[in-house]
């Protein structure tokens, strides 16, 4: 007999799927027999993999956060296809030409056709997903989102990873106030070790130089994610702007700091908890994907970055 399927659409990157977990696996517990499909871009396989709720990745993109324009499905249109992608249309639209015999998505008055829950826009991302599942009577829990402890050892186990990139400039802190921190963190007599995503190489050299780290501490050219998870698990402490390494952090329970500007915690932050520390100055909220630091971002200082390490550095 055939299995049947279930098709999740969340075509989206590393902090998106990190966020997606809690109802990723609240579709794994509500349909157990069902093959677990995730629409979502090649690279993140092993991430899927290490959530334990995803039996297949289809290989599915677009530039920014975009519709794919299609996806290459095979066989029998699924049996449920749900929207973790947006609140549609487009994302809707693409799902309905797989013809599924139940469809789970956003409510939207382009496609009146499908009686889903309303979309808030200042909801937290991982609270979102929740109650979009509940609507449709499955239970999920957002503090379910840990990923169990990576199996290879660490690269700089103990040491403060600083990562200065994030998916637009107007979520990246000035290369200058990061090596300024790696500086007073090595007077400290820490390690610090300096990671960057595909593309970001020419930033993480800037950042080395300026700190002065030898090339055994400079992680850059996108690491693997399986190293990449391992150096956060094994870490002092993760700082990062508003990206997909500080959602690895939560994920494997590591101390964090999180540097926040054009969007406020209270939509894309870590739980509440000690390990977890975010600054952000209370502002109008600007372009999450602008192509300029954003002004709230920039108001974040040093030594507010130092005060934040301080406590973690001393309780952890």
């Amino acid at each position: 007999m055939t299995r049947p399927r279930l098709l999740v659409l969340r075509a989206l990157g590393l902090g998106d799927l990190l966020a997606g977990v809690p109802a990723l696996r609240a579709l794994r517990r509500a349909f157990p027999g069902h093959e677990l499909v995730l629409a979502a871009p090649a690279e993140l396989a092993p991430v899927a993999a290490a959530t334990g709720a995803v039996d297949r990745l289809l290989p599915a993109s677009a530039p920014g956060r975009a519709v794919p324009r299609g996806l290459d499905w095979d066989g029998p249109p699924p049996d449920i296809a749900v929207d973790l992608h947006g609140n549609g249309p487009p994302s809707h639209r693409l799902l309905q030409t797989l013809s599924p015999r139940r469809l789970f998505a956003f409510a939207h008055p382009d496609t009146p056709e499908i009686d889903g829950p309303p979309w808030w826009a200042e909801e937290h991302e991982r609270d979102r997903w929740c109650r979009f599942l509940q609507f449709y009577r499955i239970p999920a829990d957002p503090a379910d989102l840990l990923l169990p402890r990576p199996a290879g050892l660490s690269p700089a186990p103990g040491a403060v990873v600083l990562h200065p990139g994030a998916g637009a400039l107007s979520r990246c802190w000035p290369v200058n106030r990061y090596a300024t921190v790696a500086t007073a963190l090595r007077g400290r007599g820490h390690r610090v070790v300096v990671t960057g995503g595909a593309g970001e190489d020419d930033l993480v050299a800037r950042l080395a130089k300026q700190a002065g780290l030898p090339d055994t501490d400079v992680l850059g050219g996108g690491l693997p994610f399986d190293r990449l998870s391992a150096l956060v698990a094994g870490a002092r402490t993760v700082v990062s702007g508003d990206t997909g390494i500080a959602h690895l952090a939560v994920a494997h329970a590591a101390p964090s700091v999180t540097l926040f500007g054009p969007v406020p915690p209270s939509r894309w932050g870590p739980p509440a908890h000690p390990r977890h520390h975010v600054l952000w100055h209370p502002g109008p909220q600007g372009d999450p994907h602008g192509r300029h630091p954003d002004p709230a971002l920039l108001r974040i200082g040093c030594e507010h970055v130092l005060d934040a390490l301080d406590l973690l550095l001393h309780t952890s």
